[in-house]
């Protein structure tokens, strides 16, 4: 064979090869993309959640979710291994002035629509996680047999509320104008827990709390509840904080709260549906 014919055999080998090496990338990068894509079956939300980095959150969360974000921290926790979560319980007003003071922290979950409105420049798009009720708190055995919120206007009686700037404490201002019924509180607190408080230990004879919370206490209170028609419905907004060390993580935490398990744990604990 001439060294002709050889030279040019090499030549179309090489030119075969070229040719090839592009076709091959090309077809990596097809088979990336299948790869990284969610399936026809799933969500890209459950594909991203999937890929969120483990990560110690912090949730700043309205008082009146104290008990059960504790059962639904746990939970989290255990569905995403690595990932720690830390609540800071406090009345939805507390919570929104450490926001605005840029205190660290991923997320936030208040107790009404108003405050979280207020925070639009400091949280992403919120959502409504979860709704709730007021009740009158009396005391065990409701001793002062009250039955109604036009009793609480009975000056004899000591009644605690919320201090207005507090969701609780407008919902129940709320219902109480909407009625016509007075009344003169013997102190005026910072969260509904403080509320309920109170009137576990005596100090005073009635309180109106969040239907959650007396449920939480029945073996020191009882439960008076107020009809529907003369009532205010609470609604649970939470957000990721744009602040977040952890942005995706913290999306994934605020997102999980309206999935099947979150819900079911807010629901038994006497939440209603968003």
């Amino acid at each position: 064979m001439s060294v002709a014919v050889t030279r040019r055999r090499v030549a179309a080998a090489v030119a075969t090869v070229a040719l090839l090496v592009p076709l091959s990338a090309c077809g990596s990068d097809d088979s990336k993309q299948d790869a990284a894509a969610p399936s026809a079956g799933g969500s890209a939300s459950a594909s991203a959640a999937g890929e969120v980095k483990a990560a110690d959150l912090t949730v700043l969360a309205a008082s009146s979710l104290t008990d059960v974000f504790k059962t639904a921290g746990a939970a989290y926790e255990k569905a995403h291994p690595g990932t720690k979560v830390t609540f800071s319980f406090a009345g939805s007003q507390e919570l929104a002035a450490q926001v605005k003071q840029g205190a660290p922290a991923d997320a936030l979950v208040t107790a009404d629509t108003k405050t979280m409105d207020g925070l639009m420049a400091e949280t992403d798009d919120p959502k409504i996680i979860a709704k709730n009720r007021l009740v009158i708190a009396a005391g065990k055995g409701n001793p002062h047999k009250i039955g109604a919120l036009k009793d609480l206007a009975d000056t004899k009686l000591k009644v605690v509320l919320a201090a207005p700037e507090v969701p609780v404490g407008r919902y129940s201002k709320e219902i109480l104008d909407k009625q016509g019924v007075t009344v003169k509180p013997v102190s005026q607190e910072p969260n509904v827990r403080a509320v309920l408080s109170k009137v576990e230990l005596g100090e005073a004879d009635a309180g109106l709390v969040y239907k959650t919370d007396s449920a939480k206490s029945k073996d020191k209170v009882e439960t008076v509840e107020i009809p529907d028609d003369q009532n205010a419905v609470a609604s649970y907004p939470a957000a990721s904080l744009k602040g977040s060390e952890n942005a995706d993580a913290a999306a994934a935490f605020v997102a999980w709260l309206s999935t099947p398990e979150a819900q079911k744990i807010l629901q038994e604990a006497g939440f209603q549906q968003p």
